[in-house]
């Protein structure tokens, strides 16, 4: 069984383990961070991204492993500097495939999924899309293969790192003082999840945040400005087929109200606030308006 695969059966059981205690947690305090209908919505969008998988893991396994047999080196996990090396570059890869994915609205339209919940609990973490395969995210990845790095063992990393990522997503955990500075702990994740406009397209990373330090998208939690969650134009329904399709429906609605060719380009891969007769300047302004950047 491949390491990812392993990491799974390892990873579930400690998963609901840690929702059950948030879960008892808010219960014991009074505290609202669960209900039943937003829930519920989530675990069917997840189960739906795990059924969802079965066809999307099987075309990426036959896109890395064409990229493999074209490799340009062999580049061996055999000792510590190699496996540092592997763990940067998924870091720095994963870094950009989430910057684009929240300023490309063909691939928001996958990603705007996992930012719909207006409850930040880690039970949200398993709200994921169905279409990410469409949305290409995988392709940032297949350059590390290219490389010369086995593609079960970018899998593997990757896999690592978006296992780290579901403990932060917890309101629970306060700031962690300097390891602030260097992860992505749930401080900084809750700023990534928040909605509120000073916190807009922060906080990227995935195990890492130093990469938000050097390209300047990099936002500390502020006391006086609590994270809002959810989506800037909120979804307003527990519907996960809603839910996983509301964007592309956007999408198309805007395809057909098209004039030219370079208004449809830009609604299928401009930025998520993309409007016909925008200049750059406007369009920040108004995809704060119209389209949740970073829900």
């Amino acid at each position: 069984m491949p390491f990812s695969g392993q990491m799974l059966w390892i990873a579930a059981p400690i998963f609901i383990l840690f929702v059950i205690l948030e879960i008892f947690y808010f219960h014991c305090k009074n505290l609202k961070g669960y209900s039943w209908r937003e829930s519920l919505a989530t675990i069917g969008i997840g189960f739906g991204h795990k059924l969802s998988g079965l066809f999307r893991f099987s075309f990426i396994a036959l896109a890395m492993s064409w990229i493999w047999d074209h490799r340009l080196f062999d580049i061996p996990l055999n000792h510590i500097g190699s496996i540092a090396l592997l763990f940067i570059a998924v870091e720095f890869n994963y870094y950009w495939y989430h910057r684009f994915s929240h300023t490309i609205r063909w691939m928001w339209a996958s990603h705007c999924v996992h930012h719909s919940p207006v409850e930040f609990n880690i039970l949200a973490s398993f709200r994921l899309s169905w279409t990410s395969g469409i949305s290409g995210d995988f392709l940032l990845f297949l350059p590390l293969v290219w490389l010369g790095f086995q593609p079960a063992a970018v899998g593997s990393m990757l896999a690592f790192s978006l296992l780290y990522q579901s403990w932060v997503h917890t309101e629970l955990i306060p700031k962690l003082g300097p390891l602030d500075q260097i992860l992505n702990t749930p401080s900084n994740h809750r700023v990534h999840h928040a909605s509120n406009q000073i916190y807009l397209d922060k906080n990227y990373g995935g195990i890492l945040i130093i990469f938000d330090r050097l390209f300047g998208t990099y936002a500390a939690e502020e006391r006086d400005a609590p994270c809002r969650y959810g989506l800037v134009t909120p979804v307003n329904s527990v519907n996960p087929i809603w839910i996983a399709f509301h964007e592309w429906i956007a999408i198309a609605t805007d395809l057909a109200r098209c004039r030219n060719f370079h208004e449809a380009l830009n609604h299928l891969f401009g930025h998520p606030g993309w409007r016909p007769n925008n200049n750059s300047e406007e369009i920040a302004t108004s995809a704060k308006d119209t389209y949740p950047l970073t829900g």
